[in-house]
């Protein structure tokens, strides 16, 4: 099986790609003007920040970014696009020949362009007796269009591949968080030699199930030694089915020629001083790398916060990896939306000394966590009314070291061995000892014995 994807996202600007029109109008038909309703003698003009992002998503892409770029007009009639032309780029993308890191497996970009969005299309009234009412609001929006090579073999990594994608996206350029509902993609999907399309597919979730519903009609298809036509299909969310629209265009029926109303644009300079910030999932990337966390845990606390990776790495600059591991993916992790609404800027400032006196061995975990609670506007676990001693502590170890006599053993060669009654006596007393406290006194009986 392979897939490969048209992915279509819209860009966060303010106006839209050719136009100063606003991109949230709140009444249907109610951000719209001559040019982006496409009245004769309206003239575009493009709009830079958009250009800026889709450099950086082209450059992100590990593409090959030309020195200048033009648009070109793409022609064909449907009622959501009211100059029955499309601007898009076509002789020359931002971007060529990329790639997307997923995992570990390379997923081929073919390029990345922008273009603008066409209208919205709302269909009413029954079955066979449909009126269309269009909506321009839209039409105009800002679009990046990626295109990937059939390197996808099932639905279910087309899905993690846009999903890891709109991760790295919302951090690089600033997408919605509902972006995951509202991107769309058209998807190429071929099980024998013929590839059918899927188009305009709304959201993470149905992009799967249009792949998933077609691979399983196609299989079929060929089972029965029937053929597979070349076609463009839609995906009925309802039915969760894939239906005939139209046989497939080609590039040739679109007819396109250079945009003349649009000048020459040179993006090279700008590619070349263009800086990328780290991106989440490279980030997480490098802690696993720098710091020897598990992938799985270096991704939840990225996806957790950003905030969250800037303070286990100021641990773990202080405390060491361990440490800093464990209070960032317990405590801190477990109450951090609390922890960000209550203490904002001051969080570092607030968590860090916490954490310096558990390392430090002058408090114990059990009552560093009842501080986090606190700072967390949680309620703090009782305290036991009787505090413990010195002497409650010294009996415990004596006992448990008098219990394993094979660790007394162990320990005359391997001083590792202690580490075992130091997490008995962690376990009984539940946390209310400092670990550092526990270690010196279990080494010191230890000692005793050898």
């Amino acid at each position: 099986m392979k897939i490969g994807l048209e992915i279509h996202i819209q860009l966060p600007t303010r106006t839209k790609l050719f136009c100063s029109c606003s991109t949230t109008g709140d009444e249907v038909n109610s951000s719209v003007c001559p040019i982006c309703l496409g009245f004769p003698g309206a003239r575009p003009t493009l709009n830079r920040r958009a250009l800026e992002m889709g450099v950086a998503i082209a450059k992100f892409l590990n593409c090959t970014i030309p020195e200048k770029v033009w648009f070109s007009r793409k022609t064909y009639f449907y009622p959501d696009l009211a100059k029955n032309y499309q601007i898009t780029q076509y002789e020359t993308p931002m971007g060529r020949n990329g790639h997307f890191m997923l995992g570990d497996r390379k997923i081929g970009i073919w390029e990345a362009h922008i273009e603008e969005d066409p209208g919205r299309i709302k269909r009413a009234g029954r079955a066979g007796e449909e009126v269309a009412l269009v909506d321009y609001n839209r039409s105009g929006v800002p679009l990046v269009e990626i295109v990937t090579a059939p390197d996808l073999t099932s639905p279910e990594e087309a899905r993690a591949f846009l999903s890891d994608l709109l991760v790295e996206l919302r951090h690089l350029v600033g997408l919605s968080p509902q972006d995951e509902t509202t991107v769309r993609a058209d998807g190429n999907i071929s099980v024998g030699e013929e590839r059918v399309e899927i188009k305009n597919i709304n959201g993470l979730r149905n992009i799967e199930r249009a792949l998933k519903f077609e691979a399983k009609r196609q299989s079929k298809l060929l089972a029965a030694g029937k053929r597979i036509v070349r076609e463009t299909r839609r995906f009925d969310e309802e039915l969760g089915t894939t239906l005939p629209s139209r046989e497939k265009e080609f590039e040739e029926d679109y007819g396109y020629i250079g945009e003349p109303d649009l000048g020459t644009f040179v993006i090279g300079p700008l590619a070349s001083d263009l800086d990328l910030p780290e991106t989440p999932l490279a980030r997480a990337s490098r802690l696993e790398r720098e710091h020897g966390l598990a992938a799985a845990s270096a991704r939840q606390m990225v996806l957790t916060s950003w905030k969250l990776a800037d303070t286990f790495e100021v641990l773990a600059s202080r405390f060491g990896r361990e440490t800093a591991t464990t209070w960032s993916l317990g405590p801190l992790a477990s109450h951090w939306k609390e922890l960000q609404e209550r203490l904002g800027d001051r969080l570092e400032e607030s968590i860090v000394p916490i954490i310096a006196e558990v390392h430090a061995g002058t408090i114990t975990d059990s009552e560093a966590r009842m501080r986090i609670d606190v700072l967390a506007g949680r309620e703090a676990a009782p305290v036991a009314s009787t505090a413990p001693t010195a002497d409650d502590l010294g009996q415990i170890v004596a006992r448990l070291v008098d219990s394993h006599p094979e660790v007394v053993k162990d320990y005359r060669t391997n001083p590792r061995a202690a580490n075992f009654l130091i997490g008995q006596v962690m376990k009984e007393t539940q946390g209310r000892y400092a670990s550092q406290e526990v270690s010196g006194m279990i080494r010191k009986e230890l000692e005793k014995r050898v």
